[in-house]
């Protein structure tokens, strides 16, 4: 009897460790697995935030390129504009040239066109049989003191010189006028005019030729001496 019981009490026993070892092992399994799914779950963790922090550098590395590109167009766009004003101002300049050049042109052809400017001074009536420049020649012949019989020495000699064209001009050697002053500048010496006064060339030019030749029939004398005076 006794060792009957003796024998269910080892078996009971080997049952109990038995058991117990399932009951361990299951325990143990469950831990590994507790600790594999842990790891596990900071491995998903540590990788969200790897891949965050790449989405915010992803982010971050956008945003300065856009800034840099926003810039950039900033920039052109007022180089650009700056180009425009400059070009617009030098557009303004030119066009502003041309206008002065053009109006300046239209008020030479007006002061041509005009045609010379008029004597008033008193003309004697032996002078009357002529008309224009020549009238004009004659009355200030007249009155530098010459008489009447000097002025068809006159006449023919500013008749070869510049046919009594007030804006005759000798392209080779740059004379000018009636009386073919070199260079015409001279004449400024009577008036500001003498570019359109024949009355100016014509008191200029007798001043001349009494200071030279005494009478202009003297100048024409030489004149025919020596093809000028």
């Amino acid at each position: 009897m006794k060792r009957l019981w003796s024998r269910l009490g080892v078996r009971a026993a080997s049952v109990a460790l038995l058991v117990a070892g399932l009951t361990g092992g299951v325990y143990l399994g469950q831990d590994r697995d507790v600790q594999q799914q842990g790891a596990e779950a900071q491995l998903v963790a540590q990788a969200n935030q790897d891949e965050i922090r790449l989405l915010k550098q992803r982010q971050a590395d956008h945003a300065a390129a856009r800034a840099h590109r926003v810039q950039a167009e900033e920039a052109a766009a007022a180089k650009a504009a700056s180009e425009v004003k400059a070009a617009a101002s030098k557009a303004r300049t030119l066009e502003k040239k041309v206008i002065e050049a053009k109006e300046a042109e239209e008020a030479k052809k007006a002061e041509e066109a005009s045609g010379p400017v008029v004597f008033t001074g008193e003309i004697p009536s032996s002078c009357n049989e002529y008309n224009g420049s020549r009238e004009i020649g004659c009355a200030l012949m007249l009155d530098a003191g010459f008489g009447l019989d000097q002025f068809p020495c006159l006449d023919r000699l500013w008749k070869k010189e510049s046919g009594w064209n007030y804006k005759a001009e000798n392209s080779s050697s740059g004379a000018y006028g009636i009386p073919q002053a070199l260079p015409g500048s001279k004449m400024a010496s009577v008036a500001d005019d003498w570019k359109t006064n024949p009355a100016t060339q014509i008191k200029w030019g007798l001043g001349y030729i009494e200071g030279r030749y005494d009478t202009p029939c003297g100048a024409w004398g030489h004149s025919q001496d020596v093809g000028w005076y």
